[in-house]
């Protein structure tokens, strides 16, 4: 219970003066009210009306931001106008036929989370650039294996492992596997369902196609380290044992460390797949950005 602090001078001087205001309000309007008794009261002439206040000025809501890198509308084609898209809720049928005609269906069911394809893909996009990028909300199977890392002689410092890019190899022979301008057609053709999966994670008037290329830039800029970075275990306090130790790692580097989720997710592919990686990125960002 909280303690009431104890009565002083200074906690009794605000009471004091109220009821010296009130009782110098009663004396005046008394003394007022015997003068109007005494004195007949003056006819006053009627008082003009006071003009109306003016209403504030409305706010101007701010303008949305004027869009960066427009995407193109897909193609007339000349046998015949494309199907309309479906609705968002009900677009994974469609979404997955369209990418397993694109990628093949086995490396379709292979390397990619296809329900929620969309919104999967607009959430990561989104993620990438920022410093966390959930796993659960991916649009591609996470990597098979286990992270390794490796000490060196003197036991104190630890480095990633070289042959951890092994797991990433499949992948990125997937990616560079892709007929990028195909893959961006099929982006322009789906681009009202993504643009709508932007606008509902909370970005309304937004172009995803904006922030698409911003992180493609921040990816692309992403140094390649000249030697396997050093990593360090998190300690974690507490009586229930760990499980999965290797998902908590991090650079030792703080500026590593302070990458964005994308950049850091590179770095951990190893140096020969992260250039592979990023020529496909340049690829991709040059079909889709005006600059």
């Amino acid at each position: 219970m909280t303690r009431q602090p104890d009565p002083d001078d200074r906690s009794r001087l605000p009471t004091v003066l109220i009821a010296l205001a009130a009782l110098a309000a009663v004396a005046y309007f008394g003394w007022r009210y015997y003068q109007d008794r005494q004195a007949p009261a003056p006819v006053e002439p009627p008082a003009a009306a006071a003009p109306a206040p003016a209403a504030p000025p409305a706010l101007a809501e701010p303008a949305p931001p004027a869009i960066q890198h427009p995407v193109e509308p897909p193609a007339a084609e000349a046998s015949a106008p494309p199907a309309p898209l479906p609705a968002l809720a009900d677009a994974d049928p469609y979404v997955s036929d369209h990418l397993a005609a694109l990628l093949g269906r086995p490396n379709a069911l292979r390397f990619l989370q296809l329900d929620g394809f969309v919104k999967r893909a607009v959430a990561t996009v989104d993620n990438l650039g920022r410093s966390h990028a959930p796993v659960l909300m991916w649009p591609v199977t996470p990597t098979p294996g286990r992270f390794a890392s490796v000490k060196a002689a003197d036991g104190a410092t630890e480095t990633i492992a070289p042959d951890n890019s092994a797991r990433y190899t499949p992948f990125v022979q997937f990616a560079e596997s892709v007929d990028t301008g195909r893959a961006v057609a099929l982006y322009r053709r789906l681009y009202p369902l993504f643009q709508q999966a932007y606008e509902e994670l909370g970005f309304p008037g937004r172009y995803f196609n904006d922030r698409l290329v911003q992180v493609l830039d921040q990816l692309i800029a992403t140094p390649v380290p000249a030697a396997p970075p050093t990593v360090a275990l998190v300690q974690v306090k507490g009586e229930v044992p760990s499980t999965r130790p290797w998902v908590r790692y991090e650079y030792a580097d703080p500026q590593l460390e302070a990458l964005s989720a994308g950049q850091k997710i590179l770095l951990r592919m190893g140096a020969d797949n992260q250039r592979r990686l990023q020529a496909k990125l340049v690829d991709v960002r040059g079909r889709l950005a005006r600059r």
